[in-house]
Formats: C-alpha cells, sequence, structure tokens
C-alpha cells in the first residue's frame, strides 16, 4: 500500500540556498553541495533517504552557484531508470514564469515549475530542504496522511522549548492537528502533556498536488514572501486538513537525529559526532544506505612504524579516513580526512575536517 503511494510521489529537493553563514565553504558551490563525513555531499542525506523509502521521482530545484552540485547529481545519481519512470532531474532556475526574476521563495520555486511536475502527474508532492543531515523513512508520513485524511502533513521533531524560538514552531492539538505555524516565535508553545518541549518543523512537507497547486496559483498571485513555512502553511492550517508527523529516525540511536549545519561551527560539530567511538549518526547502517558519488581512488595507506623517540609513525586514531589518503609519518586523531589528503612526516592533526586534495 506505501509502495503504491510512493510511486505516485513526486519528491522536490530544495537546493538553491546561498548558504551564506558557512563563509569559504559555499564561496564557489550551493550550501547542498558542500562535502560532509569524508565523502559525501549535504544533499545525499535526503535523496538518499527518498531512494530507501521507495522514493524514485525526484526534482531537484537549483539557483545559486549550482555547477558544483549539478556536476555531483550527474556523476553519482544517475543509475535511476527513465523507462520505468524513475528520475533524478535538476530543476535550475530559468525565469519561466517571469523574465525578470528567479525563485523568490521554496514556493515560488515550485510554482514556477508546476507546468513540469504537473507533467508527471503525482498524486502526491513531497517538498524536502536539501541541506539537512538525517534519516528518514518519508512513507511513513504518507501513513498519517491517509488515516487523518489529511491534505498536507509537515514533519517535526521535538526540541526543549528554551531553544525552539530558533525555529518555525508548531502548536497542535492532542491530535497533532496542526493549530498553528510561527517563525522564531519569542514565546513557543509547548506539546500538549509535556510543557518542557516544543514541536520545530524540519521543512518536510508532504502534499495532496490538487490541494496544493491551487495554494501555489494563489500565492503566486499575492505579495507575499512565497514560502511555505511563512505562507503556504499558515493559510493551509485555517483553510485544509494539516497535520504533524513526529520525526521517527532510522538511525537506530536512542536520540533523534537532525541537524541544519548553516554555520560553521554546526558544520564542525556535525562531522565530529561522526568520529566518536559510538557515534550519534551511523554511517555504517547497510540497512539505511547513504549513496554518493565516489571518485576511483585507491585505498587508504599508512606509512612509516618508526616507533622511537623522534621517529616517523603514520597513524589516525579515532577518525574516518577516506580513499587515496596517504598518511605518512604524521599522527591524524578525531578528524575527518576527505578523499587523497596527504599527511606528511611530524604533522600532527587534531579535531579536525581537512577537505579532498589538501
Amino acid at each position: 500500500f506505501v509502495s503504491r503511494l510512493t510511486r505516485e510521489t513526486l519528491a522536490l529537493v530544495m537546493a538553491g540556498g546561498r548558504g551564506t553563514r558557512l563563509r569559504n565553504l559555499t564561496q564557489h558551490r550551493a550550501k547542498p553541495a558542500v562535502p560532509f563525513g569524508g565523502k559525501f555531499r549535504i544533499i545525499d542525506f535526503p535523496l538518499s533517504n527518498c531512494i530507501n523509502s521507495g522514493i524514485r521521482r525526484i526534482a531537484v530545484l537549483t539557483q545559486y552557484k549550482s555547477h558544483s552540485l549539478i556536476r555531483h547529481i550527474q556523476m553519482g545519481w544517475g543509475f535511476l531508470r527513465g523507462e520505468f519512470n524513475e528520475f533524478v532531474e535538476l530543476f535550475p532556475a530559468q525565469q519561466r514564469v517571469d523574465e525578470t526574476s528567479w525563485y523568490a521563495g521554496t514556493a515560488d520555486a515550485v510554482f514556477q515549475n508546476i507546468d513540469i511536475l504537473l507533467s508527471h502527474a503525482p498524486r502526491y508532492i513531497l517538498v524536502l530542504a536539501g541541506d539537512h543531515i538525517y534519516k528518514m523513512n518519508y512513507a511513513d508520513m504518507y501513513n498519517l496522511l491517509i488515516e487523518k485524511q489529511a491534505d498536507a502533513i509537515v514533519g517535526a521533531i521535538e526540541t526543549p522549548l528554551a531553544d525552539a524560538h530558533r525555529f518555525g514552531v508548531i502548536a497542535v492539538d492532542e491530535d497533532r492537528r496542526i493549530l498553528s505555524f510561527d517563525e522564531k516565535p519569542e514565546k513557543p508553545m509547548h506539546i500538549p502533556g509535556d510543557p518542557t518541549q516544543a514541536f520545530v518543523s524540519m521543512g518536510i512537507y508532504l502534499f495532496r498536488t490538487d490541494v496544493v497547486r491551487e495554494q501555489l496559483i494563489r500565492d503566486a498571485k499575492e505579495g507575499t514572501k512565497h514560502d511555505f513555512g511563512k505562507n503556504i502553511i499558515p493559510r493551509m492550517i485555517n483553510e485544509c486538513r494539516v497535520y504533524a508527523y513526529k520525526f521517527q529516525d532510522e538511525n537506530k540511536k536512542a536520540v533523534n537525529y537532525w541537524r541544519d549545519i548553516g554555520t560553521l561551527d554546526a558544520y564542525w560539530e556535525a562531522n565530529m559526532d561522526l568520529v566518536a567511538v559510538d557515534p550519534q549518526f551511523n554511517l555504517y547502517d547497510q540497512h539505511w544506505p547513504i549513496r554518493t558519488y565516489q571518485g576511483q581512488f585507491p585505498p587508504a595507506k599508512f606509512v612509516f612504524a618508526q616507533d622511537f623517540q623522534g621517529g616517523r609513525m603514520g597513524v589516525a586514531l579515532d577518525s574516518i579516513v577516506c580513499g587515496g589518503c596517504i598518511i605518512s609519518g604524521g599522527r591524524v586523531q578525531n578528524s575527518v580526512l576527505s578523499p587523497h589528503v596527504r599527511v606528511h612526516d611530524h604533522a600532527d592533526v587534531r579535531e579536525s575536517v581537512v577537505m579532498e586534495n589538501v
């Protein structure tokens, strides 16, 4: 049943963000194309979630500095078969509606491609952010949509009430029907029955196509921000049946893992999460694999074992070391080495994220 629903779904991955708070990391590429965890790109995580959830019709909407992202998608995500109506398509901003404007917001990005989207005749549209790290089975959202006869489902995660003001906060009733949606409120509403937690939006939306189509056409005629979180969802709450889906982590850990790595500090911390002895985010789960493009690098190599005072010893401890790396008489600890990194004699690399070819 769920498989039939996912086959009737088109996933839209919003991948046009500038990511300016990541500074130099986004100087030449969009945020979803930023390397993460050694060999991955950030966008690999929502794309892998789609494939693992049975969703094989995916559109990636790009805009700013998209060359690196487009190249990665073409090289690493071209394995789906078009004759089976499976694809990962790229939708670059191309001024389809107005010859003077690019995408003005997430809702506008979808509206500008509405004719292409409808040509695929999806019954459901799944809108995803392209810059978050998490594992999630989107098929579970369909169960809730059918059970509640809802028009839209919003992915939500529990967050301590004291931190909720940094996110879009969702107020729900005891049946988890959404009562209000407020962007970064000063006084967030807590979850019914738990005054210490709040529901915050994950930027994941599942819509019935016919319902969201009417909302997008209407929004395009008005002077709004043309944003799902700021405009479309708040209006749908008043006019439609909109429910919150409580995030269920496929990461199989005690604590639900979802990270918006929008700053350098958050980026570094999320990478450091991976090198712990028992990492919060599990990259080694064969039941929920994360796919990516992999360059043709040889295995990592560690050379020199002169274990005496002043000698050379190539060693890596509590670290991720990708293919093509050579640790030549240096020490690496609590770090992530991207592909084709060289660590030379007596170099001491600790608590670092080292990019490719360094």
